[in-house]
């Protein structure tokens, strides 16, 4: 079930509160729960043929609601596992598919598919509420054993921040967080016009292929680069990082880590690798959360004196020099760049996290 903003539903003027809800079998749909739920079958039989499905496939769908697409995912896969968190829903599907041939082959989980843990499955194919797109996905891109594929159907806005490439105007974290992680492709644009109640805007189906092993990647620290980065994204990274509030959390970091080495209580040079992916969709809930507002923070003031915050700094800036990174600008910049830059500051002793 697609869905917008946790927006409390309002009645109209000279409407019953219940003029707001749509209804399907008696049914009611909340907008404000981002039910959503898809109505032309021409829609849902082209989800289910570019999500490339295999007659061995177990498939996760989240927010089935009451089984539209459930039953086409039924007909062209193994088994089906569906989450559902409203319980009327959960209760629509076993009565839907009871009795029929289809009903040992769908096993229903109610529950938040955010707290729960995920079973195995081969490729996930869901029509979600909106406003979980961000740490749904990442919690799909942290799923071990990896699945093939997750074909979702994403807020449109939100479908082409993850698909943007380096240059593109929506280029952001969200894009550049989700593409190291899984290769992402627009499938088809979808008009509100085909759900249930409609939503506000327009949507997208992507198909999202997590990638092989990446190798040691601490991700709290790839993302604390990446966060600094787009917070001022058309900035040049120079500008970027002689900001005061910059330059004084890196040298926090700095500090306390040399601190620690001297103790021989912290960690090593090479930093016990961050595996834990989900931990970069927990911000990503605000679509203008890379917005560059313009507004510059100050250069950092440095006493006379203060020479290790002089020295510090120019450390910094050679690290971005030695790169060639000191007149880019972040929103023109691939993975392979940001991986590149984040090897160098760590060379240099500096961290992120």
């Amino acid at each position: 079930m697609a869905g917008g903003k946790m927006n409390k539903d309002k009645p109209q003027r000279g409407s019953s509160a219940a003029g707001s809800n749509h209804f399907q079998g008696g049914i009611s749909f909340h907008k404000s729960k981002g039910q959503h739920i898809l109505k032309n079958p021409l829609l849902v039989d082209s989800i289910v043929q570019k999500a490339g499905i295999k007659t061995t496939d177990v498939i996760l769908e989240i927010g089935p609601g009451t089984g539209n697409l459930t039953k086409k995912l039924l007909e062209a896969g193994k088994s089906v596992i569906a989450v559902e968190i409203d319980p009327r829903m959960v209760l629509e599907l076993h009565r839907r598919f009871q009795g029929t041939p289809l009903s040992n082959r769908l096993k229903v989980i109610q529950g938040d598919v955010l707290k729960c843990d995920l079973p195995y499955f081969d490729i996930c194919v869901a029509n979600i509420p909106y406003q979980i797109s961000s740490p749904l996905t990442f919690k799909l891109l942290a799923h071990r054993p990896l699945f093939r594929a997750a074909v979702i159907m994403f807020q449109r806005e939100f479908a082409m921040r993850l698909v943007a490439q380096p240059g593109d105007t929506l280029y952001c974290r969200l894009s550049v967080n989700t593409q190291l992680l899984a290769r992402v492709s627009h499938l088809l644009k979808v008009g509100k016009n085909n759900f249930r109640p409609p939503p506000k805007v327009d949507s997208s189906v992507v198909r999202i292929e997590p990638r092989g092993p990446l190798g040691p990647v601490n991700f709290k620290e790839w993302d604390g680069l990446v966060r600094i980065c787009f917070n001022r994204k058309n900035k040049t990274i120079g500008s970027i990082f002689r900001q005061k509030s910059v330059l004084s959390l890196l040298e926090k970091n700095y500090r306390t880590l040399q601190a620690l080495q001297l103790s021989e209580k912290g960690p090593s040079d090479d930093m016990e690798m961050t595996l834990d992916v989900s931990a970069l969709g927990e911000t990503f809930g605000d679509l203008s959360m890379d917005a560059d507002d313009g507004k510059d923070d100050d250069e950092m003031e440095l006493d006379d004196g203060d020479a290790k915050r002089a020295d510090f700094k120019e450390k910094v800036l050679s690290v971005l020099k030695e790169g060639k990174y000191e007149d880019k600008r972040s929103s023109k910049l691939a993975q392979a760049d940001f991986m590149h830059l984040l090897s160098l500051f760590n060379k240099a002793g500096i961290h992120f996290s």
